[in-house]
C-alpha cells in the first residue's frame, strides 16, 4: 500500500513498525524523500501538514492547536486536517489567514509552539464532531498524554459555546479503544443510544475472547473490520473461528468496513439504531426481504 493511504487509514501518524505492516521499507524511503510524508521524531512518521502546522503558527503569532496539534502529539486521529490548525490571541490581528483554519482564544498557559495535550483534547471537543472528537480523546488515553480524571474535570469546568460537547466527549472517551477507526464506530453507536464498552471479555465455551466494542445487556458485540489489519490465513481464520462462536453462543455481531464507518455514517448509524431498539437478549433483529431500510432496498 502506498505510504500515504497507509498513514491517512493509521489516523495520520504511525510509529514506523506500524507503518511497515501495511507498507514496505522501500515505498516508506520514497515517500520521505519525496516529502509525501514527514518523520517528526525517531521513529514517528506523519503527512506533511502536520509539520506544516509548526510554520503557520509561527509566521502567525500563534500556537498549533486543534487537529494539528493532535497530531504532532502523535495520535491517531479520524481524519487529518486539509489545512494546519492554528489559535492566535484572542487581541491578535490577522491580515493573511489562507491555507490555514484560524482560531482566536486566550493562550494563557500555553508555553507553545503546540497546546498542551489537555487543552489539545478540549478544543476538539468544542469544535469537532462526536465522533472525531472522540478518536482525539481515546488517542490521548491510549497513550497516556492525558488522564481521565483530569480530562472529566477540565471538561466540567468548561463554558460557553460547545461545553456540552466537550463533557460528552469526556464521558465516554476510552483509552482501551484500539484505534481511530474503532472510536468512531463507538461515537456513531453512541449516538444510537447502544450501551458499548471497548474490548470489553466475553466467555465463549473453554476461551475468552474480545470483541471491538460490547453492549452486554443487549448481547450485541460490533467488530470494525479492516481487512489491512486481518490479512492473512491465521488472522481469517481467527476472525471466522470468532465470529461463528459469539453467534453460536446467543450474540449478535454486526461487522462494519473502514470505508462504511468513515464515509457512509448514515447507513452505518441507521443499523445501529435498529439494532438498539430491536435486539434483546440475544434475540437479532431481523429485517423483511425486500424492504426498504436506511434508504436501501434488502436484497430478497
Amino acid at each position: 500500500m502506498d505510504p500515504v493511504e497507509a498513514l491517512e487509514r493509521l489516523g495520520g501518524v504511525a510509529d514506523t513498525a506500524t507503518l511497515l505492516g501495511l507498507t514496505t521499507p522501500g515505498l516508506l524511503r520514497g515517500a520521505l524523500l519525496a516529502g509525501r510524508v514527514r518523520r517528526v521524531r525517531r521513529g514517528i512518521v506523519v503527512l506533511p501538514g502536520a509539520e506544516q502546522a509548526l510554520v503557520s503558527a509561527a509566521r502567525l503569532g500563534g500556537v498549533v492547536s486543534h487537529l494539528s496539534a493532535a497530531q504532532l502529539h502523535g495520535w491517531e486521529v479520524a481524519f487529518s486536517p486539509t489545512h494546519p490548525w492554528v489559535t492566535v490571541p484572542r487581541n491578535r490581528e490577522v491580515r493573511d489567514r489562507r491555507g490555514t483554519q484560524l482560531f482566536w482564544a486566550s493562550l494563557e498557559g500555553e508555553p507553545g509552539p503546540v497546546t498542551t495535550p489537555l487543552r489539545t483534547v478540549v478544543d476538539c471537543g468544542r469544535r469537532l464532531a462526536f465522533g472525531p472528537a472522540l478518536a482525539v480523546a481515546d488517542s490521548a488515553l491510549r497513550h497516556r498524554a492525558v488522564d481521565l480524571d483530569e480530562l472529566q474535570l477540565a471538561a466540567a469546568g468548561v463554558r460557553g459555546k460547545g461545553s456540552a460537547a466537550v463533557r460528552a466527549v469526556a464521558g465516554a472517551a476510552d483509552g482501551r479503544a484500539a484505534n481511530a477507526f474503532e472510536s468512531m464506530l463507538r461515537g456513531h453507536a453512541v449516538r444510537a443510544g447502544l450501551d458499548v464498552v471497548p474490548q470489553h471479555p466475553v466467555s465463549l465455551p473453554g476461551v475468552v475472547v474480545h470483541p471491538d466494542l460490547v453492549d452486554v445487556g443487549r448481547r450485541l458485540a460490533l467488530e470494525a473490520d479492516s481487512w489491512e489489519f486481518h490479512t492473512g490465513r491465521e488472522a481469517h481464520e481467527r476472525d471466522c473461528w470468532r465470529y461463528t462462536s459469539l453467534v453460536l453462543s446467543g450474540w449478535t455481531v454486526l461487522r462494519f468496513t473502514w470505508r462504511q464507518v468513515m464515509h457512509d455514517p448514515d447507513w452505518v448509524l441507521g443499523c445501529l439504531r435498529f439494532a438498539a431498539t430491536h435486539s434483546s437478549g440475544g434475540q437479532t433483529p431481523r429485517i423483511s426481504p425486500g424492504s426498504t431500510v436506511y434508504g436501501r432496498v434488502c436484497p430478497p
